[in-house]
């Protein structure tokens, strides 16, 4: 059965045998789904007018058929402009889709990360929102969606208030726990004054790496243990940037890390 023309947008693609993609989509309906454009690869003779919209940032309207896990695709229309995303906001995108592609079950329908996911290309688009805001809201948002998400001003063990004196651990079945109430001590530690001073809106650079590294705790217990491709291609890139001005004496150019 052919589906209608429906919202989504193109998280990952690869090559399929000759001339075909497999296309990762993220729809407003169905979730994430795999699919098949046939003809679509670059340099394919008879490559389908639609193969240039299939690429990531774009606002797509698409139909499918299929009723199994791989769909193929049969019409792929533009909804809009490509979202332009470049440097450091590029691979923010790259990252944001891959995290939807690792956590998001397929043929399972978020309509509310679908339109989160579009809000997000928009503000990595603009230049008057930090970077890293932008990431943690939306990894949160994500997290809560999927039902991973967890109370950031409460002790999830006790049910305390965040002691700003305290140190506390991520746990996934409890969120943050106090060291002090038996907290694997070989975890990270975040110090409670940090923990308080996120939730408030804090931007200092102290607050903004204990947000990165507390959302990179609770996304690593969902991910498998396995890396995230996007975050290693960041941190080769900006190792490769830093280099020539290391060779200029700039020793404090230091990569930065999603």
């Amino acid at each position: 059965m052919m589906s209608e023309l429906v919202p989504a947008y193109v998280l990952h693609t690869r090559a399929y045998r000759d001339t075909s993609l497999l296309v990762d989509l993220m729809t407003a309906e169905s979730g994430r789904i795999a699919l098949v454009a046939r003809g679509a690869r670059r340099g394919s003779r008879n490559k389908t007018p639609q193969s240039n919209l299939l690429q990531p940032f774009r606002p797509l309207l698409v139909s499918f058929v299929g009723r199994r896990q791989l769909k193929t695709l049969t019409g792929v229309e533009a909804a809009g402009n490509s979202v332009e995303l470049k440097g450091e906001r590029l691979f923010s995108g790259l990252y944001i889709n891959e995290l939807v592609v690792r956590l998001l079950h397929a043929d399972d329908p978020h309509p509310q990360i679908f339109y989160a996911y579009a809000q997000v290309l928009e503000q990595l688009a603009s230049v008057d929102l930090g970077v890293e805001g932008v990431l943690r809201s939306f990894e949160f948002s994500l997290l809560e969606e999927l039902g991973y998400g967890f109370d950031l001003t409460v002790d999830g063990h006790s049910g305390n208030p965040l002691n700003a004196e305290a140190y506390y651990s991520y746990h996934s079945e409890y969120g943050l726990v106090s060291i002090a109430a038996g907290a694997d001590a070989e975890r990270p530690r975040f110090r409670g004054a940090d923990l308080i001073a996120m939730v408030g809106g804090d931007q200092t650079p102290e607050v903004r790496r204990v947000a990165k590294l507390l959302m990179r705790e609770a996304l690593s217990s969902h991910l498998a243990g396995k890396p995230l491709r996007s975050r290693e291609l960041f941190q080769q890139a900006t190792v490769s940037q830093a280099a020539p001005a290391a060779d200029q004496h700039c020793a404090d150019a230091q990569p930065l890390e999603h």
